[in-house]
């Protein structure tokens, strides 16, 4: 089954990498953008002796020349996954304008530019997923990430606005505490202090954000759009799981 081609940013490692894989098992050719070639190289390589159509392609996002012609090279896309994404914690008071600026460089600015260049030669039945966070709702230590986050929720539903009247349903996701490397590098006193704010007791799983994207992105789905759907254990309920 061939269900066209997805493209998926950020694609080389963590979530990134888990959604490439699901979506190639669900029948999409996928190419996994990443700016780490070799990694990529390496990844994609390992997928494809596992029999799945992927490929990769380098690319720095902040570079819109060249992220509009990679988009120009691969449509028409039945999916467009937007998942790259930079992430720092800084206190509130010594975030600066080029903290912002990096921000919302790539969590939303590189997101418009490849949604807006894909939509251009998308089908009717195509695609959108955004890979937001259940931060921005509000979180400590991170105010520009939160705020970028936020503006992705709202070009979220602006773009699925926008692109209804073509038949494209653009969607995002919210993930929350997610068993990733920056997860694992916090302090075990940090890290059960997360855990005691999740109603599962638990952190996700890559594959869990990755079933999400694929419900969204499956050609069977045809009557949701400008949604946001959390992934994150029950955590924006509020409360703690004690």
């Amino acid at each position: 089954m061939n269900l066209g081609t997805a493209l998926v940013t950020g694609g080389a490692s963590g979530m990134g990498l888990a959604i490439v894989e699901r979506l190639a098992q669900d029948g999409f050719h996928v190419v996994m953008a990443d700016r780490n070639a070799e990694l990529a190289e390496r990844e994609s390589r390992a997928l494809r002796q596992l029999g799945l159509a992927v490929e990769y392609r380098v690319v720095d996002l902040t570079d819109e020349a060249a992220t509009r012609a990679l988009v120009r090279e691969l449509v028409p896309l039945s999916a467009l996954i937007n998942n790259a994404g930079v992430f720092d914690e800084r206190k509130f008071f010594d975030v600066d304008s080029g903290d912002y600026r990096r921000a919302f460089e790539i969590n939303l600015l590189a997101v418009a530019t490849l949604t807006q260049e894909a939509a251009l030669g998308m089908a009717p039945g195509a695609k959108i997923v955004n890979i937001a966070s259940r931060a921005y709702l509000g979180a400590k230590n991170h105010p520009h990430y939160v705020a970028s986050k936020a503006a992705l929720v709202g070009y979220t539903r602006a773009a699925a606005m926008e692109l209804a009247p073509r038949g494209i349903l653009v969607n995002a996701i919210a993930p929350g505490l997610i068993d990733t490397p920056l997860l694992r590098n916090l302090t075990s006193e940090r890290l059960a202090a997360q855990l005691a704010l999740q109603p599962t007791g638990r952190a996700g799983q890559p594959r869990d954000i990755a079933n999400a994207v694929s419900f969204l992105a499956a050609p069977h789905m045809d009557f949701i759009t400008g949604q946001v759907i959390f992934v994150d254990g029950g955590k924006s309920l509020g409360g703690s799981g004690a």
